[in-house]
């Protein structure tokens, strides 16, 4: 069976919102989404607070992203092979457990730092399997002609949970605790397991479930190395991931030390920022079709605000380029998703989506710790610094690709070399 056809228009913001199993997916993934973000916010500033060190919260970051990097590609696997649906269901019900965990934790004395470690690294579990199979998930729900409004419209509400999440995960920090956050987090997840069981399962447009056989994540590789429009992007995706998407590490750093603020004007500055960034994937929701060179665009966007953010002399020239610089990241990641998710085969979904996040988050247990040190070696700005560099460079990658439009059958010795291996 498909997803109900929807008669939208070509210019509807909104068309996704009018299938219901994508209204229910929506509606339960924003206020978990927020709860994630109490708990990524609380994590942070905890451990930041215990430690002072900004190492320390580069390492936080790595155990959360770390199970991306390394076990991102089975995970991708999982999901070509699996009910998205059930999946999503099983893997849900096990971060409220962690989250519940974490909550206990955190209203200790004084909680293992180790611990805190243990829990983060449970979380990243979860993220390699819930990140291929939640975003392929997408496309199954809306018909093909809506895939690039619903994957924009499902940024827009990652990006407006980042809205009220820090900022929530601030007050609650400052007036009764972090255990509150990661307490909250873990009810949260009520709402999307709701959502996903109340879902008209013949309204799907699934895709068949790839069958069992050997060499089938080195065939996705040779896939993606085949297509132009898949690996350009995931090479860009790689260079921004590990230098410029570490928020988490280098904006506290930023805020308390370059800009002499203290964890609420982390949390705000980080609001501001997500406010950018949902006001960008609205933009980008009218999008009918998305191509390289909209990718290239966003990634320069991206590298430029961030450049400029690092040079802000004080808090109130940062929040206007903050928002700025949400926009423009978001412009980045959406185009890059709607650009992959669109080129890869129904088959392939998966392991495509596990490839770009294990470029993306994977790439966190890197970079995190770098700009962590960056930071403590040069000062925050520089942490900062070095992220408008990557996504410059990213940039120039980009457009020497699509100016040189490498062709896919000039990498059929490369894929050949892969199958031999």
């Amino acid at each position: 069976m498909s997803a109900v056809a929807v008669d939208a228009g070509p210019n509807s913001m909104f068309a996704s919102l009018r299938v219901r199993n994508f209204r229910l997916f929506y509606g339960g993934q924003f206020i978990s989404q927020v709860g994630n973000w109490l708990t990524m916010v609380g994590q942070t500033l905890l451990v930041f607070k215990m430690t002072g060190n900004g190492v320390a919260v580069g390492g936080l970051v790595a155990c959360q992203f770390a199970p991306v990097l390394f076990f991102g590609a089975w995970a991708g696997l999982v999901a070509d092979r699996s009910d998205k649906r059930r999946l999503l269901l099983t893997i849900q019900s096990l971060a409220m457990v962690q989250s519940f965990v974490l909550s206990a934790l955190a209203f200790m004395d004084r909680p293992p730092l180790a611990a805190l470690y243990a829990i983060a690294l449970a979380g990243g579990f979860a993220t390699a399997f819930d990140s291929p199979a939640r975003r392929s998930f997408v496309v199954e729900m809306v018909p093909q002609g809506l895939v690039n409004n619903a994957v924009s419209l499902n940024s827009a509400m990652m990006t407006s949970a980042r809205i009220f999440g820090p900022a929530l995960a601030g007050l609650l920090v400052t007036t009764v605790g972090y255990g509150w956050c990661f307490l909250i987090d873990g009810a949260s997840y009520v709402a999307v397991l709701a959502a996903l069981g109340a879902m008209r399962t013949t309204e799907l447009r699934a895709a068949p479930p790839a069958k069992r056989s050997k060499g089938q994540v080195r065939e996705g590789l040779r896939y993606v190395v085949s297509v132009p429009e898949l690996w350009i992007p995931l090479v860009m995706m790689t260079l921004i991931g590990t230098l410029a998407f570490n928020f988490q590490v280098v904006l506290p750093l930023f805020a308390v030390r370059s800009l002499h603020g203290d964890e609420q004007t982390f949390t705000l500055l980080f609001s501001v920022l997500s406010a950018g960034s949902f006001v960008g994937a609205l933009a980008t929701a009218r999008r009918q079709r998305v191509t390289l060179a909209m990718v290239v665009g966003g990634a320069l966007a991206f590298g430029v605000s961030m450049t400029v953010l690092a040079l802000s002399p004080n808090l109130w020239r940062a929040y206007p380029v903050a928002a700025v610089l949400g926009a423009s990241s978001i412009a980045f990641m959406t185009s890059s998703t709607a650009l992959v998710q669109t080129e890869a085969g129904a088959d392939m979904r998966g392991r495509v989506l596990a490839l770009q996040s294990m470029v993306f988050l994977g790439s966190t247990p890197i970079g995190g710790p770098l700009l962590g040190a960056v930071c403590e070696q040069f000062g925050a700005r520089a942490g900062v610094l070095v992220g408008g560099g990557g996504a410059l460079a990213a940039a120039a990658f980009g457009k020497w690709a699509v100016t040189n439009r490498v062709e896919r059958r000039s990498l059929a010795p490369f894929a050949a070399a892969t199958e031999r291996s």
